[in-house]
């Protein structure tokens, strides 16, 4: 048994459903032995998967990325998630999709005879950040941005977020805050969000942060509502006096930040901003 999975849950590999506790791959697969490949997590409400076409094309932007032929179309990929959701029949859940470049012998080129990619899939139980974190608010330390220079990939390659993680477990809080040269990069999981003046503020879509589906979501939300929006690189000393500050993810939805460093954000409490962008959120997932 796997501690806290569900052994008999339905999984997919290359083609085959089956319990994820008898799903095996090869120790020679490149995702294995390199992190030779990409993922992708979808948040599922009420049975239905939220922004399935955002995170296919991000899916496809990733592969092309490591060039990686993609193993199946659009249409596929929504089937293949729609099987694993039929299979395992949870109402709100996340679906993890990974695709590596296949099995070969350990070399660091890619094959020199292409091999078929491994495709993994299966569903987990997750529940939405609950009433107390939203209204009390989650906390962060910053760091300094130590991962590599290509952060815009989503790679199964996740040590540095894993690294940072921990630095913010290690130091009782829910994140961290982190700062490449001095700029906002993003957070270990999520994307960070700056409140300043009334407008929303975020870090610029380049290789230094993963552009998370809420990315466009939020600032589809703050136009909606009348929210001035602004990407662009920003300082620490603008994250250090932000009126407010936020993170999202497909697991944590939007949350806001009420301390960083041990110290408030703002008033220490969630913010009119935040309250706004996240009443349009919940109009979002009640929209499906």
């Amino acid at each position: 048994m796997i501690p806290g999975v569900q052994g008999d849950s339905q999984a997919y590999l290359n083609g085959d459903f089956l319990r994820i506790d008898e799903a095996r791959i090869s120790v020679l697969d490149r995702g294995f032995i390199f992190g030779d490949g990409i993922y992708e997590v979808v948040p599922v409400y009420h049975g239905k998967a939220f922004r399935m076409a955002e995170h296919l094309n991000r899916l496809d932007r990733s592969l092309a990325a490591l060039r990686i032929a993609s193993p199946h179309d659009r249409d596929g990929w929504v089937k293949l998630v729609n099987e694993l959701l039929a299979r395992n029949t949870q109402d709100t859940c996340i679906v993890y999709l990974q695709v590596t470049r296949g099995v070969a012998k350990r070399d660091h080129q890619f094959p020199a005879v292409p091999v078929p990619p491994t495709v993994f899939g299966m569903v987990s139980p997750w529940a939405p950040p609950s009433a107390a974190q939203r209204a009390s608010g989650m906390t962060a330390i910053s760091i300094p941005d130590e991962r590599w220079l290509h952060c815009e990939i989503k790679s199964v390659s996740l040590l540095g977020n894993v690294l940072a993680k921990q630095q913010a477990v290690d130091a009782q809080v829910d994140e961290v805050v982190q700062f490449r040269d001095g700029f906002l990069t993003e957070g270990a999981s999520t994307n960070v969000w700056v409140v300043s003046g009334g407008k929303l503020l975020a870090p610029p879509k380049n290789n230094l942060i993963l552009e998370g589906i809420r990315y466009g979501l939020m600032g589809e939300l703050a136009a909606e509502a009348g929210i001035p929006f602004e990407s662009r690189r920003i300082t620490r000393e603008e994250v250090e006096n932000a009126d407010e500050l936020l993170m999202s993810s497909a697991t944590k939805e939007v949350l806001p930040l009420v301390a960083l460093d041990g110290k408030p954000v703002g008033s220490g409490k969630p913010g009119p901003v935040y309250e706004r962008l996240r009443a349009g959120y919940d109009a979002r997932i009640a929209g499906l």
